[in-house]
């Protein structure tokens, strides 16, 4: 069963929340953190990419980026715009975003609790994967933790709905006041409460202790893996066998779609491309940016011109993974053409978030940064559920999920 605990909290005071609070480090490029993090003393993206204080040509892992995050952090100690919270408390964590066309047109309103998790349910399957992990991506978080000596990155997590958490989580949402609530750049709501009354957090962790089995990580497989291997760096630390997490019911989580952009075509021509794809798809052109409506369909943009791409009958089974559009992607595409095996590893490759947009994928590729793009229907939280469930992985970046929890509010020191 999931063992939670309530924490201190590291948090801004009320009046500064709102400068405090970023976006997550790993939706961002040094460029566009240091561009929304100007002007902005306050902006904890001077914690979690640090290398936006130094200069330009200095590469984001070296070890002064991990010492000025610390420096940073720091600071915002010392001059009381971050301040420890008295006692371990849980928290709530809402979220509301406003309409917007990949979720259908409708307004987002989720909530998850805000708590730390043991990272022993990490190590024994509690806490259920669904990815394998980059290692240059976990190194740096490793060296960003154990630098500040704190954990600031939230890990996403997700269970089958409890009516009884559901109902304690909204009846302390209708009866007490937040500590935070504001609205941030981007149009999203987010609002804070503390659960600090023993009786409830008391509760909160029984319920969970004999009514979840386990949960799943739904965003932040490199977080939860990096503070897992601090873990062991750090035997004597008991906050360090627990790692930051925001727990959310299933009924409220919708995913988007995670699509990828390719620098070559593995010394093929354009042409010659397409005609390998008609082995495995039916292709169709576009006269307008294709966004997937349906499982075993996805776009491509490839100069200047979008497809759509059918997947043949006969060319995937109907395994829990197999089935999925990014192991279509994956087997038929990436590998069997692009001679890309590992998309952890291989410089090839990177991944472009849902809610970025479709020109977002035109973009790279009319930069001549990129050389094709691939728009993907999005998995399923229920598919989520059974691949993790059957211990099987998806392949890299497969899930993105809106809206996003601000780094700063919450975060838990080792």
């Amino acid at each position: 069963m999931a063992i939670i605990k309530p924490f201190k909290a590291l948090r801004p005071i009320v009046e500064l929340a709102d400068r405090v609070a970023s976006r997550p480090y790993d939706v961002l490029n040094s460029a566009e953190a240091r561009a929304e993090a100007k002007d902005n003393p306050y902006s904890f993206l001077h914690v979690t990419k640090a290398e936006i204080d130094l200069p330009e040509e200095m590469d984001i892992h070296d070890m002064s980026v991990y010492e000025k995050a610390k420096e940073n952090l720091t600071q915002f100690i010392l001059e009381n715009i971050l301040v420890p919270d008295d006692k371990p408390c849980y928290y709530i964590y809402r979220l509301i975003m406003p309409a917007q066309p990949e979720w259908g047109g409708k307004e987002i309103n989720q909530t998850g609790l805000v708590c730390v998790s043991s990272v022993e349910d990490y190590f024994n399957g509690v806490i259920k994967k669904h990815e394998y992990t980059r290692p240059d991506k976990e190194l740096d978080r490793i060296n960003h933790m154990k630098n500040i000596n704190a954990q600031t990155g939230n890990v996403f997590l997700a269970y089958r709905d409890v009516m009884e958490i559901n109902a304690l989580i909204s009846g302390w949402q209708t009866t007490q006041k937040p500590i935070y609530d504001f609205k941030a750049p981007d149009g999203i709501q987010h609002t804070v409460w503390m659960i600090d009354r023993e009786i409830v957090i008391n509760s909160i962790t029984q319920l969970f202790a004999t009514k979840v089995p386990c949960t799943y990580i739904a965003d932040g497989h490199h977080r939860a893996a990096s503070a897992a291997k601090v873990s062991k760096e750090l035997p004597d630390s008991e906050e360090a066998k627990y790692f930051l997490t925001t727990i959310f019911p299933a009924s409220q989580l919708r995913i988007l779609d995670y699509n990828r952009v390719v620098k070559d075509l593995n010394d093929m021509e354009a042409d010659d491309f397409i005609s390998a794809l008609q082995d495995d798809f039916m292709i169709t052109l576009s006269p307008e940016p294709v966004k997937p409506s349906q499982l075993h369909e996805m776009g491509m943009y490839l100069e200047g011109k979008w497809y759509i791409l059918v997947a043949r009958k006969g060319t995937f089974t109907n395994d829990p993974i197999d089935v999925l559009d990014i192991s279509i992607l994956s087997e038929n595409i990436l590998k069997k053409l692009l001679d890309i095996k590992d998309q952890r590893t291989d410089k090839r490759i990177d991944f472009v978030g849902g809610i970025r947009g479709l020109n977002e994928l035109v973009k790279r590729v009319d930069s001549g940064e990129m050389k094709v793009a691939f728009s993907l229907y999005p998995v399923s939280i229920q598919q989520l559920f059974d691949i993790a469930d059957s211990g099987n992985v998806m392949p890299p970046k497969s899930t993105w999920f809106e809206p996003k929890l601000r780094d700063g509010l919450l975060t838990h020191q080792l």
